[in-house]
């Protein structure tokens, strides 16, 4: 067996000065793999040899005289209390140096005020600085304003590896108790992303919202009110026609069922849109609906504009038209009319929100359409903009079926003068769109 504890202070002394006198290395071994190393220099390392998963290592103790001869065989010995217990100790040592400095680093953000590496907050900003660019400015917003207000004042400054579901599902609760069923969702699953955010980055082992799946259920969707019943429409649309509020809002509504638009597409229409002489007005795909690959790089949204519909805008332009927006906000004409200001409008005529929303003119325009007109869903789907594929899988483009569309929309817009005046027409001999 070989012997431990062969050196002492001043057989290190002596072999110093021999390795610095003859200009030559020196090697010392004290027993069980701990070794000195003395340089031409008079330095000195602490060094110790081990056997790993059958590979040899090596594992530095720091320098002499600044880490004793007593302090070297102690971390020896912790090194080798780690080996026993099947851990490669130069591992545990980089393992250690990284939590070393991320405390360091926690310190100094803590002193500045900001979110330590590893807490659920600075991973969520992490998280939501990477995914950002490929959302919408909107919905990166959204996700943001969620993530702030809602669980980084409860467990923002937790660290992401100490956080367990019944915490987790704890604030989510808070979030339902006050009747946002929806947010509580949301914010569980934002909070799954960020921890497997941290999961690929080190801070965190698993994602424990894993376990907390059907814990908040959402409510069935309702549906957005829309008028399906033709004479109820032919009195909604000689409401507006009778409506007293702004003229704004007043060509905003009587356009609403002419175009089926979504509200914030056609609250946020810009003159330079339209060209009334062809009797169009193109979108860009930057405003429809849509992940921000097809805002980037899909087709614009051609609406075929109906004779009265195109007289509206005539009828609204010499108001608004030396500005940016068809429907300005009153109060900020540089801003488009609020969502509110339709919605108002509807109430004071006497459609609650129970019988008819802002975004009911298209489900209106859907039902009504299909039923009484008999026109291909295709094509309504179409001037809808919503994605539908075609027997290929392959989505229908923005501005396809214009032609046929066209035709709809002129054909749409002769019925709805027919119920205004109080007919209901059932038009089943034209030919379909």
């Amino acid at each position: 067996m070989a012997a431990t504890n062969n050196l002492d202070d001043k057989s290190i002394r002596a072999a110093i000065k021999r390795a610095m006198k003859a200009q030559a290395g020196e090697r010392l071994t004290d027993g069980d793999g701990l070794r000195l190393d003395v340089q031409p220099t008079g330095s000195a390392w602490w060094r110790w040899r081990y056997r790993f998963g059958g590979k040899e290592g090596m594992l530095s103790l720091g320098t002499y005289p600044d880490t004793s001869l007593s302090a070297a065989r102690g971390r020896r010995d912790e090194a080798r209390e780690r080996l026993a217990a099947g851990i490669n100790p130069s591992e545990a040592r980089k393992d250690d140096k990284a939590a070393q400095a991320l405390k360091a680093e926690a310190a100094r953000l803590a002193a500045a005020g900001l979110p330590g590496p590893g807490t659920f907050e600075h991973a969520a900003r992490e998280w939501h600085a990477r995914m950002a660019p490929s959302w919408s400015e909107g919905h990166a917003g959204k996700v943001l304003a969620l993530l702030v207000n809602d669980l980084f004042p409860f467990i923002g400054t937790s660290a992401l590896a100490e956080l367990t579901p019944p915490e987790l599902l704890k604030h989510a609760r808070r979030i339902e108790a006050r009747g946002a069923v929806e947010t509580a969702y949301r914010a569980l699953k934002a909070a799954g992303a960020v921890f497997r955010h941290g999961v690929q980055n080190g801070y965190c082992d698993s994602d424990p919202t894993r376990d907390l799946k059907g814990a908040i259920v959402l409510p069935v969707p309702e549906h957005r009110a829309a008028i399906t019943d033709p004479a109820r429409l032919g009195e909604l649309l000689r409401a507006i026609d009778g409506y007293q509020g702004t003229p704004v809002v007043r060509s905003a509504l009587a356009l609403a069922p002419l175009v089926f638009l979504r509200p914030g597409e056609l609250r946020k229409a810009e003159w330079a849109e339209f060209d009334l002489d062809a009797a169009v007005w193109t979108i860009p795909a930057a405003r429809m609906k849509g992940r921000l690959k097809a805002k980037l790089n899909g087709p614009d949204h051609v609406v075929p504009l109906a004779p009265q519909a195109a007289a509206i805008l005539r009828d609204l332009q010499p108001l608004t038209g030396a500005g940016k927006y068809v429907f300005p906000n009153p109060l900020t004409p540089d801003r488009p009319l609020s969502d509110n200001g339709v919605l108002s409008a509807l109430r004071r005529m006497g459609f609650d929100k129970d019988e008819m929303t802002g975004h009911g003119f298209r489900a209106t325009a859907r039902t009504i359409a299909a039923e009484r007109l008999k026109i291909d869903p295709v094509v309504l789907e179409a001037q809808l903009a919503h994605v539908v594929a075609d027997a290929l899988g392959r989505a229908y483009n923005r501005t396809q079926y214009l032609d046929q569309r066209r035709d709809m929309m002129t054909r749409w817009a002769d019925y709805l003068d027919r119920l205004r005046k109080g007919a209901e027409v059932v038009d089943l001999t034209s030919k379909r769109a």
